[in-house]
């Protein structure tokens, strides 16, 4: 940045509504930001570490200017240099300058105050004066023009959502199609389904993963469900919805210029008020990633129960190995791939609990806690979406079978009694499996001793593509 402005003063002087405070004089964030990095140390994650949050509030702010000027409130020089600063903001320039803390109270005041700040300042560069002249540009007067933290920042939430779902979903399409290449590779894999971790009757190991594969695949299509409910936004509600300093024509005006500049289809709440206190986008879209970490971390659980062994386990596929497993036990390797996802799975569970609870806490006309929800459901998005693709490259795509195994428990089960029941009936059946269970024998051998079937009749009935369907 000194490229671009040599600063002589090692600090410069602003003031707002509670006092004068020093600034270093290259910061191109102002006094309210300064006040919030000193008030919330709490987390030590800036809001500039969230790319889609910056970017979503320079299309807002941008949105917001170029409605003012056709609304005529805004001079053109002011609102041309506050949207050059918003495109510097959306080619990821200046996010160094979003020091603030990512948990904070007031409802977003101060992540709103540092993106006026800095657009203010980049914008009076463009206009040739320095930071802090903000009598030529305004972070209030001018960059907030229109607006209030309560519906900019909301509103910004919702695009930074809504974009960074995107990364989500083609992560998943990734461990889907992980899983359904294994579906075909492992398609006369003849094993053992199982019930309740007791035999059940026999399917093929593709069938195993190519379910695994359709849990993705509907997950993707629920998210993308409550990515569309991301759309609608309060932008033009201002403080509590009844859009108090915004002029007539702003809302149809901002929302406009923001599907424009951001190639949306936002709409704008057909009830402001309610709009801007309800949270229950996130509580659903929180519950929707929830239900994916459920089934994803079963998911898991499966994989290390069908590789657990080599020798003492299931054994009947093989994960690749990806490090040793112990400190003291020579050869082990672990499942450390399935194992961490179950640990994201786990995160993202309890992340719906704050949000839940951050959700519930609103009161009256605003919702004041809103960046604790942003907070988690970013990171939720962002962990699952690298735990599936970790999946996908590091584990599912590696997997192998062991045909042999898989093969010798289904002919020595006793589940392929099942598969006589409509010809001997439940009791002979019931009957033929408590004697194997009992002495070790085969099904087939003891079915055969009594004369209930003939070798071609049993051969048949037993016959895997009759079984698996």
């Amino acid at each position: 940045m000194s490229t671009i402005e040599h600063d002589t003063a090692p600090t410069r002087l602003e003031h707002d509504s509670l006092g004068s405070r020093e600034l270093p004089a290259d910061a191109w964030y102002g006094i309210q930001t300064l006040r919030a990095i000193e008030n919330f140390p709490i987390t030590g994650v800036r809001i500039g570490t969230f790319p889609h949050l910056i970017r979503a509030l320079a299309l807002v702010k941008k949105a917001a200017a170029h409605a003012n000027m056709d609304l005529g409130i805004l001079p053109h020089d002011v609102g041309n240099a506050i949207s050059r600063a918003c495109d510097d903001l959306l080619q990821n320039r200046w996010h160094d300058q979003f020091p603030v803390d990512v948990l904070q109270g007031g409802a977003g005041t101060s992540t709103n105050m540092n993106a006026n700040e800095v657009i203010a300042n980049v914008a009076l560069l463009y206009l040739g004066h320095p930071k802090g002249a903000y009598q030529h540009c305004h972070p209030n007067d001018h960059v907030n023009l229109s607006q209030s933290t309560n519906d900019a920042y909301p509103t910004a939430v919702r695009i930074a959502l809504y974009t960074k779902l995107e990364d989500l979903t083609v992560a998943m399409a990734e461990l889907e199609t992980a899983f359904r290449n294994k579906e075909v590779e492992f398609a006369s894999v003849v094993k053992m389904g199982r019930t309740q971790l007791q035999d059940a009757v026999p399917m093929t190991l593709g069938q195993e993963f190519g379910a695994f594969g359709v849990m993705v695949g509907e997950d993707i299509a629920r998210i993308d469900e409550a990515r569309q409910l991301l759309r609608e936004m309060n932008l033009g509600a201002t403080a509590i919805g009844t859009g108090i300093n915004a002029p007539p024509g702003y809302g149809d005006s901002v929302r406009g210029h923001l599907n424009r500049f951001g190639h949306f289809s936002f709409l704008t709440s057909p009830n402001l008020v309610e709009a801007t206190q309800d949270a229950g986008v996130f509580v659903q879209l929180s519950g929707v990633l929830k239900r994916f970490a459920v089934k994803l971390s079963k998911t898991c659980n499966d994989l290390r129960l069908l590789s657990s062994g080599p020798r003492a386990g299931l054994g009947e596929i093989n994960l690749p190995p990806m490090q040793p497993g112990s400190s003291i036990m020579p050869g082990k390797v672990n499942p450390v791939i399935p194992e961490v996802v179950n640990q994201i799975c786990y995160q993202v569970i309890g992340n719906d609990v704050a949000i839940t609870m951050a959700a519930e806490a609103g009161q009256l006309q605003l919702n004041a806690m809103e960046p604790v929800i942003f907070f988690n459901l970013y990171r939720n998005i962002e962990i699952l979406a690298r735990g599936c693709r970790v999946l996908a490259g590091k584990c599912v795509s590696g997997i192998t079978a062991n045909d042999d195994v898989c093969r010798r428990y289904v002919d020595h089960s006793i589940g392929l009694v099942t598969a006589l029941v409509p010809r001997i009936g439940y009791e002979k059946s019931a009957d033929i499996a408590k004697e194997a269970l009992r002495t070790g024998r085969g099904v087939s051998e003891l079915v055969l001793e009594r004369g209930l079937l003939s070798r071609e009749e049993l051969d048949a009935l037993l016959a895997p593509a009759r079984m698996i369907r």
